[in-house]
């Protein structure tokens, strides 16, 4: 649709086209009285997409300063991981387009349910067809590819959580969700049905990660606020609980805070990690001057790839990195806050709490200030499954900014 605008400029007249935003076709509302409702389709937040193409881009960079030497040592040949870390970037990114471009994130509310039941069946597929791997079983091995069911998890409970809240907004009676049977209890099952795979796991990151997440949308969905705070300080002490009295979550403590008392186990990669970032100084020894990736750290292209980054490019880089990742957050919100419904919003804001959530857990753990979690840092640690999932999860953020106006007509 396209409207004739008569422009002036320096004593000419002339006329142009001005081409207004897309928009969805119109619910008709007969006899009701009430202005209708519509979505204006416009442009990307690109902000939020350059950012996004910024920290994959700098990731991707970093994959392969930090694994060249352990893919030598162990497959003789430099190039295995970035290898195939840029194909998983070529796909990650036509998913992140396609999501944004040629997708409508309220189907994402149609299928909650299933998605949800599907990827919770994938947790419990973990213990008849995945492996052990440094003593949890986390991963579905296919052939050469490999899949981390709990990724897929927190993407579904961020949908689940955002289309139940909204469900119990549309029903007639009033305030359902500070009603203990609706505003708890669902909430109180999810958190049940999913720990358990996870302890079983065991998977405690992931634990911490989804809890709170659905501690905040919780919040910011209306839950009564003395009901909510109380079932936080239960659900700490629950947690607090598994990590002391479970040999599991008792050698991660061990081992953060004397991590010299295991240094043929599970002592040594935080120890090594804390080498490098305090040998990286405020600039850093140089890109590709690493000397901790030179087997002193184990695996440094996955959760401790910062700490590769620290001690290349230093301090300042560090903060930079952090910064992209603020700014990155604050965008997030941005958009959820203009989004056209409380589902759109909702889901934006659990996806970039999830995003937040992640970093600030990798990080605490790779700089020695949280006891070790196995989390990984988006758009950085090498993995394809969770690079996706990651990418997926920004086109439904820019998919939603494309409809960040309502207008009443």
């Amino acid at each position: 649709m396209a409207e004739k605008l008569t422009v002036k400029r320096s004593g000419e007249e002339r006329e142009e086209k001005h081409t207004l935003p897309k928009r969805e076709k119109k619910t008709p509302a007969p006899g009701s009285g009430k202005p209708v409702l519509q979505r204006i389709r416009s442009g990307i937040d690109w902000p939020f997409a350059v950012l996004v193409l910024i920290l994959l881009s700098i990731g991707t960079v970093f994959v392969f300063s930090s694994s060249y030497v352990y893919a030598f040592y162990r497959f003789n040949n430099s190039y295995f991981f970035i290898g195939k870390q840029l194909l998983w970037v070529g796909l990650a990114v036509a998913a992140f387009l396609f999501i944004a471009f040629a997708f409508d994130y309220l189907l994402l509310r149609k299928l909650a349910v299933p998605l949800f039941v599907l990827s919770y069946l994938l947790l419990w597929a973990v213990f008849a067809f995945g492996a052990d791997a440094n003593g949890a079983r986390r991963w579905i091995y296919i052939g050469s590819f490999n899949v981390q069911p709990s990724e897929i998890v927190k993407f579904t409970v961020i949908v689940l959580i955002s289309a139940y809240i909204v469900w119990l907004d549309g029903r007639p009676e009033k305030d359902l969700i500070r009603k203990f049977r609706f505003g708890i209890l669902p909430f109180a099952g999810i958190v049940i049905l999913v720990g358990i795979p996870l302890f079983l796991q065991p998977h405690l990151s992931a634990m911490i990660i989804i809890f709170a997440m659905i501690f905040m949308l919780m919040y910011l969905g209306g839950v009564k606020q003395n009901i909510l705070f109380t079932l936080l300080g239960a659900g700490g002490v629950a947690m607090l609980g598994i990590i002391l009295f479970t040999n599991h979550g008792r050698s991660r403590i061990e081992n953060w805070i004397h991590p010299e008392n295991d240094l043929q186990g599970k002592g040594w990669q935080p120890l090594q990690s804390s080498y490098a970032i305090g040998s990286g100084g405020l600039w850093g020894v140089g890109l590709g001057q690493s000397k901790q990736k030179h087997m002193y750290l184990p695996e440094p292209q996955n959760d401790y790839i910062f700490a590769i980054i620290c001690e290349e490019m230093g301090f300042v880089f560090a903060v930079a990195v952090i910064a992209l990742f603020l700014l990155l957050i604050w965008r997030g919100f941005r958009i959820a806050r203009n989004a056209p419904s409380k589902f759109a919003s909702l889901l934006v804001m659990g996806i970039m709490i999830q995003i937040g959530l992640q970093v600030f857990l990798n990080i605490g753990v790779v700089s020695g200030a949280l006891p070790s979690t196995g989390v990984s840092l988006p758009f950085f640690s090498y993995g394809g499954s969770s690079l996706m999932i990651y990418m997926a999860e920004m086109g439904v953020v820019l998919n939603v900014s494309r409809y960040s106006y309502m207008e009443k007509t």
